[in-house]
């Protein structure tokens, strides 16, 4: 079995579990234990795995931290659990500071079962971080997030490694807020190196005030044309697939204010839904319909003509596909384009609406 259907079967586990495991002694026999061996360890092996580990800091005598994991007689990681019910950005987890310092490991784990929490010292040498390089979460992963949690497996750890990812994903964190932020709202120091490219004159306060609007519709812009080319590649180039203007002129996207949102995704996916249908029919009588859980796209708007729904919240994304019958089954998708996939599933039920 791969590593990958290993954390598969893990996260089903994991599912199962959530429920009933409910103690901190309950959420490391169900899932920490199992976790461990995913990552190539003999839990019952004592020179791999110490459960309860000792040690003993300043006048602080006898604590204990849940396990200790060995590689080559060499402690590599401390991990304390949590119960699965924990919220780990409320769990008390002063151990893992006090003897990250007093043993020669490099990582630190706090985990609840679910989600997994990786410290290390960027920072300042042997000094636990405040906040984890690398957060893993069982119902919420990615292909990207199982390359670097492989990672910490017996047979290929190599601290050295760990930590230029470690430094290299607290920087691509770092780089991503701040794209995010200017994204959303561009600072004057900003909008000004911008702005110096394509105004002659002098950048007056007015002239920035002038631009931001500008540079903000820009970025949102860019973003659209490159999802744009890359839909318009994945369908053969020859199908106009719908811009977000021409969506909203043929669909109805809940906006009373809810707290439903639709996103530039569930839009995409709906554009490429409506591209495969529309050797069948009229794209206006394809709809979206948002909701809180999923995106709904339906046949001539009508709630009992589900077409797909698109469950797009979440890194784990996924598409339920009816048939003739109103049955769904579950399609996984990596990417949005993914959906071009299940285009025979998608046009045959299109295709028994259209001759009802």
């Amino acid at each position: 079995m791969s590593f990958k259907e290993q954390v598969a079967e893990l996260s089903k586990r994991a599912i199962a579990a959530q429920n009933i495991a409910l103690t901190e002694e309950a959420t490391k026999n169900a899932l920490v234990m199992p976790f461990l061996r995913t990552l190539g360890f003999d839990v019952f092996d004592p020179t791999q795995i110490v459960p309860e580990f000792i040690a003993d800091v300043g006048l602080k005598k006898g604590e204990k931290v849940d396990y200790a994991v060995k590689i080559n007689d060499r402690i590599e990681f401390i991990l304390e659990a949590k119960a699965v019910s924990a919220n780990l950005s409320q769990a008390q987890y002063s151990q893992l500071y006090r003897y990250f310092s007093t043993t020669d490991c490099s990582i630190a784990i706090l985990t609840n079962g679910i989600q997994v929490w990786f410290f290390t010292d960027l920072d300042a040498p042997n000094k636990l971080d405040g906040n984890p390089f690398f957060k893993f979460d069982l119902f919420d992963y990615d292909d990207n997030d199982l390359k670097e949690l492989e990672k910490f497996h017996k047979e290929k750890f190599s601290i050295e490694d760990i930590k230029s990812s470690a430094s290299t994903l607290k920087r691509m964190k770092a780089t991503i807020s701040c794209i995010e932020a200017q994204f959303n709202d561009p600072d004057d120091e900003f909008v000004r190196l911008i702005s110096k490219e394509i105004h002659d004159g002098k950048l007056t306060a007015a002239v920035v005030a002038e631009f931001k609007p500008i540079i903000k519709r820009a970025f949102e812009d860019l973003v659209r044309q490159k999802i744009q080319k890359k839909l318009s590649a994945a369908f053969n180039e020859n199908v106009n697939i719908p811009t977000i203007k021409d969506v909203d002129s043929v669909t109805q996207i809940n906006d009373d204010g809810d707290g439903i949102e639709t996103t530039q995704e569930e839009i995409d996916g709906f554009n490429i839904v409506r591209a495969i249908g529309a050797e069948l029919a009229d794209v206006s009588r394809i709809v979206m319909r948002d909701q809180k859980s999923y995106c709904g796209i339906n046949f001539d708007d009508n709630n009992r003509k589900p077409i797909v729904r698109l469950h797009f919240n979440s890194k784990t994304k996924f598409l339920t596909i009816f048939d003739a019958e109103k049955a769904g089954s579950r399609f996984d998708i990596t990417q949005t384009t993914d959906i071009f996939k299940a285009k025979a599933q998608i046009q045959a039920v299109i295709q028994s609406y259209v001759g009802s």
